[in-house]
């Protein structure tokens, strides 16, 4: 579970790293009167728990009210990659001198935690990572001793971070560190994290992604993000469904992993781009249907959803069943391309409602659906 923003900058604080002043709002009255107490400027950023929200027009700087409401009127609303902006957090504009980059995250390969920093603070860190990992610092922690003050030290001078900062940078890259093994993360950075021309040392920004396992131990920390897809995933696994989330916008509802990869495949070969893997298992009742559009339909990248059943043990009056369900207790703004064959699919064809479209032969059902989200089809 990645935390927004905010949340996870108030860990940050009361770990003892130092953070701008700030506050959220969902409305402009709000905004103006939060800017009005920190004075201009301030940053105007949304809070979704991913990443690129600056490259998607989600941060501004602004430096007067009527930019502030043009800001505020802007992001709220907006898309990132699939997340709605209901809130935005309005904070004091830090005047940098320097922007860095430390984080903690785990390293599988070596099987120990690593702590990172970096000069190039402020930018896509896994660009720099792909092309210039020399650019990039690290140091391996044996997890039974933590991580020692020598060891933050030794990375943020290899990083080439010096001078009155360097020591700051370091007690940044301990707590951190405390921060990440206290809270079962998987990840934790700052990037930018900002020395200013008085040399404070402050986190600009806060990531921090938690265990989902470790939930349990975490209570206060449990609600503290949207829906995210990992845990989409695992409501999708309390209804018995197989279910990955992707990045394109023809949803997928299938029956067996095989027929749901190939329908990805034909999909992608028509010019268009899946949003998901979802698999209702065999056998699946009408119930688990209506479950797995749901699961589908909530995400708000989805323009079309291919339904796609071969049924053996599965039948197709219970897949219409559901899908009927679905239709009549969600609300359903989207298309839906039904293919059904097998196990009594000429009942579930008839059973239909006319708000589906029921196509006969798997590449139709592909085509018509790619169509529909307005690929280039074959």
């Amino acid at each position: 579970m990645r935390l927004q923003e905010h949340r996870a900058k108030a860990v940050f604080a009361a770990a003892g790293i130092e953070t701008p002043a700030g506050d959220l709002a969902t409305n402009v009255a709000t905004a103006r009167a939060v800017a009005r107490d920190l004075g201009y400027p301030v940053a105007v950023k949304a809070q979704v728990p991913v990443g690129g929200r600056g490259k998607a027009g989600g941060i501004e700087i602004v430096d007067d009210p009527e930019s502030l409401e043009a800001a505020v009127e802007g992001i709220l609303g907006m898309d990132v990659d699939g997340y709605r902006v209901e809130e935005v957090l309005i904070e004091a504009a830090v005047d940098a001198r320097t922007e860095l980059y430390v984080g903690v995250t785990m390293d599988r390969a070596a099987r120990q935690p690593v702590i990172m920093a970096s000069q190039e603070g402020g930018v896509d860190i896994e660009t720099v990572a792909a092309e210039t990992p020399d650019a990039i610092a690290r140091e391996h922690v044996d997890p039974a001793y933590g991580l020692h003050a020598y060891q933050a030290r030794n990375v943020v001078t290899r990083a080439g971070i010096g001078g009155e900062a360097a020591g700051a940078v370091a007690g940044v890259v301990r707590t951190l560190y405390d921060v990440w093994a206290a809270r079962d993360g998987t990840e934790a950075e700052i990037n930018p994290l900002i020395v200013t021309a008085a040399g404070e040392v402050v986190a600009a920004d806060a990531v921090l992604n938690i265990d989902d396992d470790a939930l349990f131990r975490q209570p206060e920390l449990a609600d503290a993000g949207a829906d995210t897809p990992e845990e989409t995933t695992a409501r999708a696994a309390d209804a018995g469904l197989d279910y990955v989330p992707l990045d394109g916008s023809v949803g997928v509802v299938g029956n067996g992993a095989g027929l749901v990869m190939t329908t990805l495949d034909l999909i992608e070969a028509a010019g268009g781009d899946p949003a998901n893997f979802l698999d209702v298992g065999g056998g699946a009742d009408a119930e688990r249907v209506r479950a797995a559009l749901e699961i589908v339909l909530e995400d708000p990248s989805v323009e079309v959803v291919l339904v796609n059943i071969f049924g053996g043990i599965t039948r197709g009056d219970e897949v219409a069943a559901g899908i009927n369900e679905a239709l009549a207790t969600l609300d359903v703004s989207v298309p839906i391309v039904v293919r059904l064959a097998g196990t009594r699919a000429a009942a579930g064809r008839e059973a239909l409602t006319d708000a589906v479209e029921a196509v006969g032969s798997f590449e139709a059902a592909v085509d018509r659906a790619v169509s529909l989200a307005g690929g280039e089809s074959r």
